[in-house]
């Protein structure tokens, strides 16, 4: 895909459009990303050593995940400046590597999507939109499908954000806003959604072990936020589409394209062919799929309760089945088009793609070496109890409390990035101080998940914000984590205003949040 180079136009700019103009000029006026997690891990350093000589620690009853209920756990911080610090840095230095959690999963997804794109199937199926798609609401589809992807693991930061750029440059859209759109609706919409998902149960479980400090046999259902839930989902996307069509856009200007619009806007007959001949691969590969899931005994599905969302071989396929979703059609296509002529072709391809990742692997290097030490020094897990006691203490109650409550989760979500692991912290706090002032567990969880999700698009510990940057880069060489931050941080106050007085609605009006799930007990 080529580059493009974006043209600002020369508008009077308001003074939210200024901020993020100094956000961005800021932030990329820093280091390069890679650069910025090597000086973020020196500070964390010396930041550690300090905490851990003051003695700076937290008694805490967080969650046992794995024996269930909860336990007395003393959380000192811990030093990097230590023998063992040291020891750990560098022993532990190729683990956090290859054990950081996207890095495998992107690599994998790519040689998939990575043979499409080298094929031209993913340019031919986007000019094949072009022409059929109604351009007014390419936006919002955008947005809905990036809410919707959540359901398929991490499926939407590897296929729908880049994809969504080059949707927008097909249009003749700044690539940049497709990408904050989809981005947008993957991480920043990633607790809403029309379907029961694996963070559902994994909430719930947390939920129903803290409510069981109050009363002992209180149960989270995992469909316990499902109808806010589906609400929420038309809410982000909405949302969505008018933050990235009166603000994003407007502000990234319009775009030179070093592309022939009209061999953009042409499909030609072998391409045509080679359509014709990737829905056949598509078919085939899907009924496989379907055999392998439908049935009740399906091989794909759990082999002791039959089901196919939650932890089940299914789910836990969900990255191999992407990649040869776009594998198999791919292959088809460019035998026809003639992209593909022998077994050397499909290799040198996947080379290609995966050469294009180079930017990506120093950046994870640096990113997940900055997370691993986060997590080591404890220091993740001390702000966010201390930020929750802090909030007990205010005798806050009512509206000011939940107001409050959703802000504080998206205040620790900058600094922790694993929503199960600040649930852990923080519901064993929350759950009972709420079910003391009559709110449910299932209500002190949806108000939890608000925060959780507003927040992710704007903090460099989301694990997946090193590959957005990479993906920028692409289309804009100056693009930095100012530029990202900037971009993403109108989207970030939009969802936490919107999606606060949704919740304050709901909490007015007294509906259930889910099947069976009141807002008071």
């Amino acid at each position: 895909m080529s580059k493009t180079k974006q043209v600002k136009e020369n508008v009077k700019r308001g003074g939210f459009q200024k901020f993020l103009d100094w956000v961005e000029r800021v932030g990329n006026k820093m280091p390069h990303p890679a650069a910025i997690f090597v000086v973020l891990c020196l500070l964390l350093i010396i930041i550690s050593h300090i905490c851990a000589k003051m003695g700076v620690n937290i008694n805490a009853n967080l969650v046992d995940k794995v024996k269930g209920g909860t336990k007395l756990v003393n959380v000192k911080a811990v030093s990097l400046l230590t023998p063992d610090g040291i020891r750990y840095m560098f022993t532990s230095a190729v683990d956090n590597f290859t054990g950081f959690a996207p890095l495998g999963t992107v690599l994998v997804a790519m040689l998939g999507v990575g043979l499409a794109e080298e094929t031209g199937l993913i340019q031919a199926i986007l000019k094949k939109s072009v022409l059929k798609a109604p351009k007014k609401f390419v936006t919002m589809i955008i947005v809905l499908l990036g809410v919707m992807s959540n359901i398929a693991s991490d499926a939407g930061y590897i296929v729908l954000i880049p994809l969504g750029a080059m949707v927008f440059l097909s249009f003749g859209r700044h690539p940049l806003a497709g990408m904050a759109a989809a981005f947008a609706g993957v991480s920043g919409g990633f607790s809403a959604n029309l379907l029961i998902g694996t963070t559902d149960p994994l909430l719930g479980g947390i939920s129903t072990e803290a409510a069981k400090l109050v009363d002992t046999g209180y149960k989270v259902a995992p469909t316990a936020n499902w109808y806010f839930m589906i609400v929420s989902t038309f809410l982000i996307m909405f949302v969505g589409t008018f933050v990235t069509e009166r603000i994003v856009e407007p502000r990234l200007g319009k775009c030179n394209q070093q592309i022939d619009q009209e061999d953009m806007m042409v499909i030609t007959e072998k391409e045509n062919k080679g359509l014709k001949s990737a829905r056949i691969g598509f078919f085939i590969f899907m009924a496989i799929i379907l055999l392998l899931v439908v049935p009740t005994n399906g091989i794909l599905r759990d082999s002791k309760t039959h089901k196919i969302i939650g932890h089940t071989p299914f789910m836990n396929s969900i990255v191999p089945i992407i990649t040869l979703f776009f594998f198999i059609p791919a292959v088809a296509y460019g035998k026809v088009v003639g992209t593909i002529k022998s077994n050397k072709d499909i290799a040198n391809s996947l080379g290609k793609s995966m050469g294009k990742m180079g930017g990506y692997l120093v950046l994870v290097f640096t990113a997940s070496q900055f997370v691993a030490y986060f997590a080591h020094t404890n220091l993740g897990t001390i702000i966010a109890f201390k930020g929750a006691e802090f909030l007990k203490s205010t005798g806050f109650t009512g509206v000011p409390l939940i107001i409050a409550f959703v802000i504080l989760s998206a205040f620790i979500n900058l600094f922790m990035g694993s929503a199960s692991a600040k649930w852990a912290i923080m519901a064993p706090i929350f759950v009972p101080m709420f079910m003391g002032l009559h709110f449910s567990p299932e209500f002190t969880q949806v108000a939890y998940r608000i925060g959780d999700s507003c927040t992710n698009i704007i903090t460099p510990l989301m694990s997946y914000f090193a590959l957005i940057v990479s993906f920028a880069e692409k289309y804009d060489e100056d693009t930095g984590i100012g530029t990202l931050i900037s971009t993403m941080l109108p989207y970030s106050i939009f969802f936490l205003i919107f999606w606060s007085i949704l919740l304050m609605v709901w909490y007015k009006t007294g509906l259930p949040i889910g099947p069976g799930s009141p807002i008071h007990i």
